[in-house]
């Protein structure tokens, strides 16, 4: 099937990844029929296959439905998705399925969808100069954790593994599995422009160096929307660094509902049964550190507040986050955990958290019973933290007896705030942290709060310079346990 010239070039301009002479190979070419019912990627496939083995190019999809298992990419090719083209998981029968799950002798220090690659609906490994980009649809079946596991079952939407310069951009995203996007040891990652709608994970980055997420949006309520993290996945430790995040929408609507613009609200639960998930975080898996990140521009909405975790020994420096709205947020607004579950190879120490700047920064409507935390363990602390101009409204609610509560150090715990119970802060609770300095933070509530504003323990150094809390009469603005 012949494609115009002007078609041509506007593939080229779109995706932004092609010298002028490279070929484009139209997927009906090679026996896709994109009529809802075949099984089309053994012509996809060969499609690929074919513009590989020619040096690369353009494979595209025109306007169709394709039901598809594993789509194999290759170096050097553009996978193009035309407006009202949509690659749909077919589910598995007993004859056909998904590309086995690899064996991965470090599978112990991380989850399941972490530790591999093939079976998922499209994936590379150790492939260069790729892309996947246009206005078409990626169609997920949305399996349950439990289902994913199974033998020719896809577990994630888009796998990639060791590559170099890739690039994501404009597609729709919907019901992924466990992650939309999987991406473990790739540099040189640019994602832009994505609607992503799913039941899990949004874009997980995990190992990946110098990072360019922009202007996405990504509804998971049942758990992270984007996700920086640094497993032991690869076999060996390395960081995720040099990586930013910026004017991207995330949230925690139920399913579908960012996507067809009903923005409903009606499942109140994640699986881990918190409230919706939605969020912007570093961590959980630490094995790796986390360097020169910046996260910006940025918007939560019906969701959990931002969360940096470092818990199995990675160190997470020089992290800046600033101009960040939220709204009606389920927990902490912000949760800055450095713990010791040490889920990696045998005698990794405890990680740092360092060189942190939180600044213009303005939520409404969160929700008090953990207020905002920073909290290290005995012996490690978080260190040298800046928050700047802060304005936070809380719900507000809880009583004289709730701050006289002592949370749990819950060291080897999964970090989420609930594993530290009802804080007894009502703006802040600092614990086994050092250097923090609060620099125009104003603190008010929905309904008046008798907890102490900042609980502070075995925090050395705390400086606060125009800080402003509506307490009730007779509230003490801080309580230091030090003194």
């Amino acid at each position: 099937m012949n494609i115009s010239r002007l078609t041509y070039t506007l593939l080229l301009f779109a995706c932004h990844a092609l010298p002028l002479q490279a070929a484009v190979y139209n997927v009906k070419d090679f026996g896709a029929t994109g009529d809802g019912r075949t099984i089309e990627t053994p012509a996809i496939n060969r499609a690929i296959a074919e513009a590989g083995k020619n040096g690369g190019g353009t494979v595209y999809v025109p306007a169709g439905s394709y039901l598809c298992y594993s789509i194999r990419l290759q170096s050097h090719i553009t996978l193009y998705l035309e407006q009202g083209a949509t690659i749909t998981a077919a589910f598995p029968s007993e004859r056909e399925g998904y590309d086995e799950a690899e064996p991965n002798d470090a599978s112990p220090y991380q989850d399941f969808g972490h530790s591999h690659w093939k079976n998922s609906l499209i994936w590379g490994i150790g492939l260069e100069d790729i892309a996947i980009c246009g206005r078409g649809a990626i169609y997920g079946m949305g399996l349950t954790r439990e289902e994913s596991r199974l033998k020719g079952v896809g577990n994630k939407a888009i796998s990639l593994k060791e590559c170099r310069n890739v690039t994501i951009r404009d597609l729709r995203m919907l019901r992924c599995g466990h992650f939309a996007l999987l991406a473990t040891g790739v540099d040189n990652l640019t994602i832009d422009n994505l609607l992503i709608d799913t039941n899990r994970d949004g874009l997980d980055i995990d190992c990946c160096r110098n990072v360019r997420i922009s202007n996405c949006t990504v509804n998971s309520p049942w758990d992270d929307a984007i996700v920086l993290k640094a497993s032991y996945a690869l076999g060996y430790f390395r960081d995720t660094e040099n990586v930013t995040i910026t004017g991207c929408f995330v949230s925690g609507y139920d399913g579908g509902a960012v996507a067809d613009g009903t923005f409903r609200r009606d499942e109140p639960q994640a699986p881990d049964q918190g409230f919706v998930t939605g969020r912007i975080k570093l961590g959980t898996e630490s094995s790796g550190g986390f360097k020169n990140i910046a996260i910006s521009g940025c918007i939560f909405e019906r969701c959990r507040g931002i969360a940096l975790e470092t818990v199995d020994g990675g160190r997470l420096e020089d992290v800046t986050i600033s101009n960040i709205t939220m709204r009606d947020i389920v927990n902490a607004p912000i949760f800055l955990r450095l713990g010791a579950r040490l889920r990696s190879p045998e005698g990794t120490p405890v990680g740092t958290m360092r060189r942190i700047s939180i600044s213009n920064v303005n939520v409404y409507n969160a929700d008090s019973r953990y207020a905002s935390i920073i909290s290290g363990v005995p012996g490690s602390c978080i260190e040298d933290v800046t928050l700047s101009n802060i304005r936070i409204t809380y719900k507000g609610g809880y009583a004289k007896e709730d701050g006289e509560a002592t949370p749990p150090e819950s060291e080897k715990l999964y970090p989420e705030p609930w594993m530290f119970g009802t804080i007894p802060a009502s703006a802040f609770f600092v614990r086994h942290a050092r250097s923090i300095r609060f620099h125009q933070v104003y603190v008010s509530f929905m309904e008046k709060d008798y907890r102490p504003a900042f609980v502070l323990d075995d925090a050395p150094n705390v400086s606060m310079k125009e800080v402003e809390v509506d307490l009730p009469d007779g509230v003490p603005l801080v309580v230091n346990s030090e003194f």
